[in-house]
């Protein structure tokens, strides 16, 4: 039986701790003060880190190796909740009403600063210097990611790392995968103007609502018809919002959705089309219309070769069979403010275990994760560190 005196147990048993302390107080994207202050005052703690606070709600600790000249390399974690109202059952569950951890960046921050927790100890034997960035607001546009960026944290940076807990890979799984892994999420509203009247006497409006619902149909050529079939793209129509009454016909309707495409040219070109075809549906019913188009986070695209070399930092400390092929997906993360700045790579970490009931989906009220996942975390981002910050980006040594 493990001591509890074990250094890796000790360890874990911290992270875990950390990691419930946070889910029991979730905060929303711009509004995490009081995890900024908790986060702040663990790194406090430990020996050999330069603090600041880039923006209100967001905490950079750099560590100076003493190896030696190396690589900068950030290592990202986000800290924000999402407003869900928590339905588990778990000591530790949401004290804040409507606001839950149901995403797992209460992990992700754990997990980092067990991360930072190791690194300190050994900052004699590293070169370069590690930057630990407790990021703010993941989940709400613009993000915390491109704020930290304009705030200048990416400066001298060689190389950048990012995980995520993913409740879809059993746990003692990571997934990793070069080149494009989430996509770029863009939101629109569409709004249809036509003329109403009675609900009876339909000849005599311009009803907003046929018009809609032709546009809606329209729009799902796009994806089906227009585009090259071999590239990923999703155009999803999710709110519709018209009417007050069974007899009225409104005067216009309200569509709003999202576009998540992975190609920079594609995502371009994605709005056009729609404009073409919103335009001549309204047009042909006499109806008039307007578009708006928001361009979300950028696509996260992993460097091949700096995902090899977190390949092999999983094999490595989990085992040959602990690493698998990620599967890209239309979610967006906004770790790719981060990669337009430097080469780097974002990895998912198994947490999901159906023995234990832990299976809910990301942004769920049950969401839930197997906590063995976070020790994990910690190794492979530690095994990391010692690697990428010697490791030849092909960039000169800052």
């Amino acid at each position: 039986m493990t001591s509890t005196l074990d250094p890796q147990t000790t360890l874990d048993d911290q992270v875990i701790t950390w990691r419930r302390h946070l889910h029991a107080n979730p905060e929303l994207s711009f509004q995490e003060h009081a995890t900024a202050d908790y986060v702040e005052a663990q790194l406090r703690a430990m020996p050999g880190l330069t603090l600041s606070r880039p923006t209100p709600t967001s905490v950079l600790a750099v560590l100076q190796g003493g190896g030696g000249p190396g690589r900068t390399l950030l290592m990202r974690a986000d800290m924000d909740a999402l407003p869900i109202q928590e339905d588990t059952e778990y000591a530790f569950a949401s004290k804040n009403d409507g606001v839950m951890h149901a995403c797992g960046h209460d992990g992700h921050t754990a997990m980092l600063l067990g991360a930072a927790q190791v690194l300190t100890g050994l900052a004699s034997q590293l070169p370069g210097e590690i930057r630990f960035i407790f990021q703010h607001a993941e989940e709400l546009f613009p993000g915390g990611g491109q704020q930290l960026v304009d705030a200048g944290i990416m400066r001298g940076v060689d190389v950048a790392i990012g995980a995520h807990l993913f409740s879809p890979i059993p746990v003692g799984l990571v997934a990793l995968k070069a080149g494009p892994l989430m996509a770029a999420p863009d939101t629109f509203t569409v709004t249809v103007t036509g003329r109403g009247g009675h609900g009876a006497m339909p000849h005599e409006t311009v009803d907003p609502i046929v018009i809609a619902c032709h546009i809606v149909t329209a729009l799902q050529a796009i994806v089906s018809r227009q585009r090259d079939p071999l590239e990923p793209a999703v155009l999803s129509v999710t709110t519709i919002h018209a009417g007050t009454a069974h007899n009225i016909i409104p005067n216009a309707v309200q569509l709003s959705g999202t576009v998540r495409t992975f190609d920079p040219g594609l995502r371009e070109q994605i709005p056009q089309w729609m404009e073409r075809l919103i335009r001549g549906v309204t047009e042909g019913f006499g109806a008039a219309y307007t578009f708006e188009y928001e361009c979300g986070y950028r696509a996260t695209i992993n460097d091949p070769e700096i995902t090899e070399v977190l390949r092999g930092v999983v094999r490595d400390t989990l085992g040959e069979d602990a690493l698998v092929e990620a599967q890209p997906t239309m979610g967006g993360e906004d770790f790719s403010a981060y990669l337009s700045e430097a080469p780097g790579a974002f990895m998912f970490i198994g947490a999901r275990n159906e023995d234990a009931g832990i299976t809910a989906p990301h942004h769920h009220p049950k969401f839930a994760i197997d906590e063995a996942a976070l020790g994990h975390g910690v190794k492979v981002l530690v095994e990391a560190a010692r690697r990428l910050t010697v490791w030849d980006t092909g960039r000169p040594a800052t």
